[in-house]
């Protein structure tokens, strides 16, 4: 069974830095690809960021291409999402997401496992 836990959201001011984790359990995560997504209220999930756990390549959405840093701990089995120079609409509940096997992907459906989420609240 595999267990993602998201950790680190809070209330920052605009400007500041906020960094995510996601702890995974249940299997070996050597082949996998990690994903965060974030979705904020009235709006649909969408892709932030990607990493493939094997070979540590990422990918970025747009929005946050520059200012966000997804990297991976294989010792600690963690996933981070170093958000700096943060923006009030980048104000949404931020997910972790898993999937076994495949490339990198923008896409929610392709992901199997996901976390609960955490808030991560910009204030102007």
């Amino acid at each position: 069974q595999v267990q993602l836990v998201e950790s680190g959201g809070g209330l920052v001011q605009a400007g500041g830095s906020l960094r995510l984790s996601c702890a995974a359990s249940g299997r070996t995560f050597s082949s996998y690809r990690m994903g965060w997504f974030r979705q904020a209220p009235g709006k649909e999930r969408e892709f932030v960021a990607a990493i493939s756990w094997s070979d540590g390549s990422t990918y970025y959405a747009d929005s946050v291409k520059g200012r966000f840093t997804i990297s991976r701990d294989n010792a600690k089995n963690t996933v981070l999402l170093q958000m700096n120079s943060l923006k009030p609409e980048d104000t949404a509940v931020y997910y972790c997401a898993a999937a076994p096997s495949g490339g990198l992907s923008v896409i929610t459906f392709r992901y199997d496992y996901w976390g609960q989420g955490t808030q991560v609240t910009v204030s102007s």
